[in-house]
């Protein structure tokens, strides 16, 4: 129990002998000249010796008391206990999630049920987002238009809310890839981070929004971004239409999403099925790990209200004591 007792300031321990060191080194006073009437000194001479002794004993022990627990009170008493630390490594990771209407596509299964293809990402994108322990996470949603779902956070849990959140078409039905990772490496410029890292899910080629993804990926190189594209259903050729499927137009541009990986240092993934987009998310976690040890956190609590009562109560007694003798 008293292991888990520090004192913030321990040179204030110090003072204590501070009043007999006065004591020794002023002169005492002199009995010959004026002191302080005090109206009931007749009746205080009619106490016994034995009475004045005990009266004075206990008060000096008092005094004492009293104040080594002011300068107790002083040197700050803490309670520290230890909390479990975060393992802090300096991430900035913004995921990016197409909301386009391609992404009605019913082609993807979680636990044999048929889903679209954004219910599977987010499936997937959420278990990812709960073992990223450490890392400031954002959220970016983009479909004809690009939003900041949430910003970078620790708060993993609210993340997720807001992933669950999303639906189709929320940002318009078309999909705007270029303004996607302009919007994150705008959210990224003036971070502190060396480490920053866009994971970007889309199912279509760019159709949309002011900047091209070329352009795009050329200023994130710029930034420090390093980006991850996942390309979300099958290629041109093994695509096959089924009664769920929702005409694409424009298919999956699976060479802009090569070039934006390879320019800015990250890989290009290909997810046909939700094992496969687990699959990419586990080798994603081992390319950018987590620090598996964080800094070691503590936290206090003020003690010093304690011993500072004690010695109040102190003092009152004794004020009270010294009277119940002089009347």
């Amino acid at each position: 129990m008293f292991s888990n007792i520090q004192i913030a300031w321990p040179l204030l321990l110090l003072i204590i002998p501070l009043p007999l060191i006065l004591r020794w080194l002023l002169s005492p006073a002199d009995n010959n000249r004026d002191a302080l009437w005090l109206p009931l000194l007749d009746n205080y001479h009619q106490i016994s010796k034995n009475k004045r002794f005990k009266q004075s004993t206990l008060l000096i022990l008092a005094a004492i008391l009293a104040w080594l627990l002011l300068v107790l009170a002083a040197s700050r008493p803490q309670w520290v206990s230890e909390v479990e630390g975060l393992p802090i490594n300096g991430r900035d990771l913004v995921i990016a999630v197409d909301i386009s209407e391609s992404m009605r596509q019913t082609d993807f299964e979680i636990e044999n049920q048929l889903v679209n293809r954004l219910e599977a990402s987010k499936h997937v994108a959420g278990q990812f987002i709960e073992e990223r322990e450490g890392d400031r996470i954002s959220l970016i949603v983009f479909g004809t238009q690009a939003y900041v779902q949430t910003p970078l956070t620790l708060d993993r849990k609210t993340i997720n809310i807001f992933l669950d959140e999303t639906s189709i078409g929320l940002a318009g039905g078309k999909t705007a890839i270029g303004d996607a990772i302009g919007l994150a490496v705008k959210r990224l410029r003036e971070s502190d981070s060396d480490k920053r890292v866009l994971i970007l899910m889309t199912d279509g080629a760019n159709t949309a929004g002011e900047v091209g993804p070329d352009v795009a990926a050329r200023l994130a190189l710029e930034a420090g971004l390093r980006i991850y594209t996942i390309g979300i259903g099958q290629q041109q050729e093994q695509f096959e239409p089924n009664q769920f499927a929702i005409p694409d137009t424009y298919g999956l541009d699976e060479k802009i999403l090569k070039y934006i990986a390879n320019i800015t240092g990250g890989k290009y993934y290909l997810a046909s099925d939700t094992e496969e987009m687990q699959g990419i998310y586990e080798e994603i976690n081992r390319l950018e790990p987590v620090l598996s040890e964080g800094e070691q956190l503590y936290q206090y609590r003020e003690l010093y209200f304690y011993p500072l009562a004690c010695a109040l109560i102190l003092v009152l007694f004794s004020q009270l004591y010294s009277r119940q003798f002089l009347f």
